[in-house]
């Protein structure tokens, strides 16, 4: 078992220990007391670990509801938060109850925003099913949906009670999403960490996965201690994100994974800032070639254009200006702003550079 304490706003522990999931309702009860809990999952999840989830709880004396969507990006939006405020309603959730969200990014995004808006604010725990989750969006507070403009351009700060991860949920997801996942571990090698990076040369086989998680949740631990609310040091957790989420929305969400989209991203913007001399040459390479290992795609056929269309709407753009990560090495990494109008003959570099 490995315990990490995040002071934040709301203080709260995250628990990496394989088969904690058939023990939830345990650890619920050491941080709160709620008398119900509504657990919100998708449709795969809920075949796989809802029974167990609900066992515990009830076994730790909780009253449980569940309400599970339909599993996928595409259930991201509004008709699914409504849905879920009306299950809420009408299973008598109250300000001194709790959500649990037991799945990956998607459900974890959207049963955190269900929270953070229900009554003004209800309690709720995060339970990640997925590496992505595991390692990255389920710590740190930020939730959300999409709208037709753009992913996640609605949503709030809240930050969990707990976070409870069983790395052995990995064993039923299936491989495209772990490679989704590990295109967020790279980040975080590429970002803050030059040790991690060389470690995933290794290829998955041989890395220990729950030291894995215990290394990224470290990192955007303290990364979000000394930035909550993503004013500075925060931003550099967006590495490849403003390209990654232009090319989901440039494909509805339906082509490329999260993680596909910023392993492109990622490299991409680095052939960029190695052509204006920012990163140093071979940068982009190493990257990519790390992400292929990882079978994660280094490239995309969108036009340039489009992709600098779609990222207008991105919610790290702010008036004419856009933040961008740059990498000075790997495990080193600044944010600059620049000029949305310049972004896209930025990122428009010639495949061979």
């Amino acid at each position: 078992m490995k315990k990490l304490k995040v002071n934040t706003g709301r203080k709260y522990e995250i628990i990496i220990d394989r088969g904690i999931i058939n023990h939830c309702g345990e650890y619920i009860k050491k941080v709160s007391s709620p008398t119900r809990i509504a657990v919100v999952t998708d449709s795969n999840v809920h075949a796989l670990y809802s029974q167990s989830v609900i066992t515990s709880l009830k076994q730790s004396g909780f009253i449980v509801s569940e309400f599970a969507f339909k599993a996928g990006e595409t259930s991201k939006n509004f008709r699914t938060i409504e849905a879920i405020y009306s299950h809420l309603a009408d299973n008598n959730i109250t300000r001194k109850d709790m959500i649990l969200a037991l799945g990956g990014g998607v459900t974890g995004d959207m049963a955190g925003f269900a929270a953070a808006t229900y009554l003004r604010g209800i309690e709720f725990v995060q339970v990640p099913t997925s590496l992505l989750a595991q390692v990255d969006s389920s710590v740190g507070g930020k939730t959300g949906y999409d709208i037709p403009q753009g992913k996640n351009l609605v949503g709030a700060f809240w930050q969990p009670s707990v976070v409870l991860i069983d790395p052995d949920t990995l064993s039923t997801l299936p491989e495209r999403y772990l490679n989704d996942g590990m295109a967020e571990v790279i980040k975080y090698g590429c970002i803050k960490s030059a040790g991690l990076f060389r470690l995933l040369k290794k290829g998955r086989d041989e890395l220990d996965i729950e030291n894995i998680i215990h290394r990224c949740v470290s990192i955007k631990r303290d990364v979000v201690q000394r930035d909550e609310k993503e004013s500075g040091e925060r931003k550099l957790l967006n590495f490849g994100h403003t390209i990654g989420h232009a090319l989901e929305k440039i494909y509805e969400y339906k082509k490329l994974s999260h993680g596909e989209a910023v392993a492109i991203g990622m490299v991409m913007m680095t052939k960029a800032s190695e052509r204006d001399g920012y990163s140093p040459k071979g940068t982009a390479n190493k990257i990519a070639e790390l992400c292929e290992m990882y079978n994660l795609p280094t490239h995309d056929n969108s036009e340039v254009r489009d992709i600098a269309f779609a990222a207008q709407s991105d919610k790290k753009s702010s008036g004419h200006n856009i933040d961008v990560v740059i990498l000075k090495s790997i495990g080193d990494a600044t944010v600059s702003t620049m000029d949305l109008r310049d972004f896209q003959q930025y990122i428009d570099v010639p495949e061979e550079v």
